[in-house]
């Protein structure tokens, strides 16, 4: 009998953590850090000019996306508020604040760096 309430304990438990990791996932892809957005990585996410909000399409692909990494959606991502999500080129799916897509700067070194705002004059920081 002490097997069985040990083993039956222990499903539960499984049970009850495979749940809980279920909803830690954050709400929302970015949050708000000192004015501007930023990635669960604390690094500042961008807007571009030449994406046109709404559209559901990136238009920073090929090298432009190695200086510009998107913010990739994951399978079972939803869009949720002012967040949608969006299809690149290559059929990967990148999120959207408002329809316009957020990408991340490369030269950026730390969480706070903003030096790719104005770059080119195209490229700005997301803000709420």
């Amino acid at each position: 009998m002490k097997t069985n309430n040990l083993i039956l304990a222990l499903l539960v438990s499984a049970t009850l953590a495979a749940c809980s990791g279920a909803g830690s996932r954050p709400a929302a892809p970015a949050m708000v850090s000192n004015g501007v957005l930023a990635g669960s990585n604390g690094m500042t996410l961008y807007t571009f000019d030449k994406d046109a909000a709404g559209s559901g399409k990136s238009m920073c692909n090929g090298p432009c996306a190695i200086n510009w990494p998107p913010l990739f959606a994951i399978d079972g991502d939803m869009a949720n508020g002012d967040y949608s999500i969006v299809s690149r080129d290559d059929g990967k799916k990148q999120w959207a604040l408002k329809g316009k897509p957020l990408y991340y700067w490369v030269k950026d070194q730390k969480p706070g760096d903003m030096t790719g705002e104005g770059v080119n004059n195209v490229w700005h920081v997301a803000k709420p």
